[in-house]
């Protein structure tokens, strides 16, 4: 059974995403008596001299215009309250993030994502892909729409839920630790859980002969009684759960399923059957969480230790 979380680790860069991100760790934060961490990494490339008067100077007023926000983000959680401490570090974010959360010994990173795609992504990349390769602890990501990254006005947001609740299964060790997170806090927030099978398209042969054209109803019908069984499982539990079994590769089949539901939250495995295709293809989790409907929770196995990242 895991516990909830009681140190939350909140990054922030006070942009929109981070503001939406801290609306989620507040709730978290309020439904356990949590202590939040709030963090602010002033962004500087490793190898540029700091002491350098022009680089000082730019570090500094990062820092200032920090410590201001940070006190804000202090003030509007006490208000909830809620205990929350402030922590400022220079460098790489996605280093200080992994790096603080090991030194808090936080339970869960609850952060915003841009949520980038295409080129952009590819020359930015994406602090909160990184955070989730290398924390030693559950990440939470939270996208906003494009419309409130960019200040266009689109109306009030939601207050967070956490009603339904998504989760896709392979089967392996990381995605079995994601339904039992999951179930823990559907029953933390009377929530629903959806599990869910991605059955990958069949197999073709060099002379594009379909192999074992058999093989897919058997696997497909073998499958569904295994979701069925998990998911009474947890209704033992009182969770209330249902299991599908749909066609198709797994971040389309993933993010359909969330949409058709309405998913409040996905809560996914960080290392499932991939293999080296994980370095071929990109992970399922981080092109889930690049265009995800609503937050992506990526569940990391604890057999699974990651190595530390760059500074």
């Amino acid at each position: 059974m895991t516990p909830p979380a009681t140190r939350i680790l909140a990054p922030t860069d006070f942009s929109a995403c981070s503001l939406r991100a801290e609306d989620y760790a507040l709730l978290l934060a309020q439904s356990s008596a949590a202590t939040v961490d709030l963090l602010y990494v002033a962004e500087f490339v490793p190898g540029m001299d700091l002491e350098y008067p022009v680089n000082k100077m730019y570090v500094d007023s990062l820092q200032q215009e920090g410590r201001a926000a940070l006190e804000k983000a202090e003030t509007r959680l006490a208000a909830k309250g809620l205990t929350a401490r402030s922590h400022q570090e220079i460098g790489v974010p996605g280093y200080w993030i992994s790096q603080k959360a090991r030194e808090l010994r936080s339970d869960l990173i609850v952060m915003g994502t841009h949520g980038r795609t295409g080129l952009q992504h590819v020359l930015l990349g994406s602090t909160a892909e990184r955070t989730m390769r290398f924390a030693p602890c559950p990440v939470l990501a939270v996208r906003v729409s494009d419309e409130a990254e960019t200040g266009k006005p689109s109306g009030k947001a939601e207050p967070p839920s956490l009603r339904k609740i998504l989760v896709p299964v392979d089967f392996s060790d990381c995605s079995l630790e994601a339904v039992e997170y999951a179930a823990n806090l559907a029953a933390q927030f009377s929530a629903s859980v959806t599990l869910l099978h991605v059955l990958e398209p069949v197999a073709y042969g060099l002379d594009f002969t379909l192999l074992h054209a058999d093989d897919p109803a058997r696997a497909k019908s073998r499958i569904q009684g295994q979701m069925a069984e998990m998911a009474a499982a947890l209704q033992q539990k009182k969770v209330p759960t249902a299991s599908q079994v749909v066609g198709g590769l797994p971040i389309d089949g993933i993010l359909r399923s969330a949409g058709a539901l309405n998913s409040d939250l996905i809560v996914m495995g960080t290392h499932g059957r991939r293999g080296v295709s994980r370095l071929l293809l990109g992970s399922v989790v981080e092109g889930v969480v690049r265009r995800a409907p609503c937050p992506v929770l990526a569940v990391r196995s604890p057999k699974y230790e990651p190595t530390a990242s760059t500074r």
